[in-house]
């Protein structure tokens, strides 16, 4: 298996999409709003999310096509939560992939409503895809949301910001933060790609892809708090050390650095082991998790 090559592929799926993006209207009255929704969903990154999707349902029917749609829209969902989370409410970051953030670049209300714009667009992306039927589109819109709300992204950044500066209380772990925060969109996009799939997912199969997703997850937040200690600004492509200053709990805080890399190791062992047998090419699945394992940025 070529690693580098079927990640490429994928993609120049996903790009070729979000390429044409909201370009239909971009001569209207809203112009700028258009604009500002576009200025962050292709101002690139790795694009994890939208890769899982269309890699779990090629690992169950053979094919990525099903998933486009749905792929396109977690990452539209993604890049809604970060347009939020730089704004000064909130985390009150000025550089996001080594560009100005929306806020510092259209201003606060209008990446507000950018961000907002963004989450209904992809609803809208799965509700309407033709790639699939009207029951899978039902069950990809309640799948989302449940990551998007109270029980995930919401909840876990509402955590998060509660108890910035202050040591968490017993029963509010780093581990539930992080679950809801970071892991469940990553776990969403995983489901996604397995609703998009033709072939109905066995039992196992499902089990074997929130296993996956809640153990890459883990590893995926650990990594982020190692690099923002041990990068540099032109790696990460965004202000370094900003936890710290920010007085949030993080595992680089708690642990240090050295057992933070023991435990991705750990998770990225788990994250792999869990989709061996479940699937029968999980190969990139695997060398997916050990290279976000060892990312930079």
């Amino acid at each position: 298996m070529d690693f580098e090559r079927e990640y490429r592929e994928a993609l120049v799926l996903v790009e070729g999409e979000l390429n044409s993006a909201f370009t239909g209207t971009m001569d209207g009255p809203h112009r700028e709003l258009l604009e500002a929704m576009r200025y962050s969903l292709l101002a690139g990154g790795k694009r994890v999310r939208p890769v899982l999707a269309l890699k779990f349902c090629q690992a169950l029917c053979g094919d990525m096509e099903p998933a486009l749609d749905y792929a396109c829209g977690v990452e539209m969902l993604h890049t809604y939560s970060l347009i939020h989370d730089d704004l000064p409410c909130m985390d009150d970051d000025g550089l996001r992939r080594g560009v100005p953030t929306c806020h510092v670049k259209y201003g606060e209300w209008l990446a507000l409503l950018a961000g907002d714009a963004l989450q209904a667009a992809a609803f809208e992306r799965l509700a309407e895809s033709r790639r699939t039927g009207p029951a899978a589109n039902g069950r990809a819109c309640a799948v989302l949301a449940r990551a998007a709300g109270r029980d995930g992204m919401c909840g876990g950044q509402y955590l998060d910001l509660k108890w910035e500066g202050r040591e968490l209380p017993e029963g509010y772990g780093l581990e539930q933060i992080d679950a809801w925060k970071t892991g469940a969109l990553l776990e969403a996009a995983c489901l996604l790609g397995l609703t998009a799939s033709p072939v109905e997912p066995a039992a196992e199969q499902w089990a074997a892809a929130e296993r996956y997703a809640q153990a890459l997850g883990m590893a995926f937040q650990i990594r982020d708090d190692m690099l923002d200690v041990e990068s540099t600004e032109e790696e990460l492509g965004k202000p370094i050390g900003s936890d710290a200053q920010n007085g949030k709990n993080t595992y680089a805080a708690k642990y240090g650095l050295d057992r933070c890399r023991e435990l991705v190791d750990l998770l990225t062992e788990r994250a792999q082991e869990s989709v061996r047998g479940a699937f029968e090419r999980p190969e990139f699945l695997c060398a997916l998790a050990g290279s976000l394992a060892k990312r930079k940025n």
